[in-house]
């Protein structure tokens, strides 16, 4: 009963940066958990980052630590996704996604709120 508006994908060359937005609306649950994920062409699902409301705690994948930041705006039920120093391999459609659950996860099964994705292209 979450949406979830993925937005500030876009085509950009290696090395750059962007930055992505997620916007929550609807029945929101205190102690949510917003990640990211991602769909190469071709590849299945993967997790990118994660963030938990109750600790603040966030989780990466070991392919973008240390390259991409999750934040998150509480007042504007908003999550952002901070990408630097991109790579082609970085190429895919990321999508937001929710759990009421307080706990940090990485597996896509334990989400059940999803955005339509945005695409982002890394021109080497």
């Amino acid at each position: 009963q979450v949406q979830l508006v993925e937005s500030g994908g876009g085509l950009v060359q290696a090395g750059g940066s962007l930055k992505l937005s997620c916007s929550a609306s609807g029945r929101t649950a205190s102690g949510r958990t917003m990640a990211w994920f991602r769909q190469p062409p071709g590849k299945d699902l993967e997790f990118v980052a994660g963030t938990t409301s109750v600790s603040g705690g966030k989780d990466y994948a070991a392919s973008v630590k240390g390259r991409f930041t999750i934040s998150r705006d509480t007042a504007k039920n908003t999550v952002h996704l901070q990408m630097t120093n991109l790579k082609p391999e970085d190429t895919a459609v990321y999508y937001c996604a929710h759990t009421n659950d307080y706990r940090l996860r990485q597996s896509r099964n334990s989400y059940d709120n999803w955005g339509q994705g945005t695409q982002v292209t890394v021109s080497s």
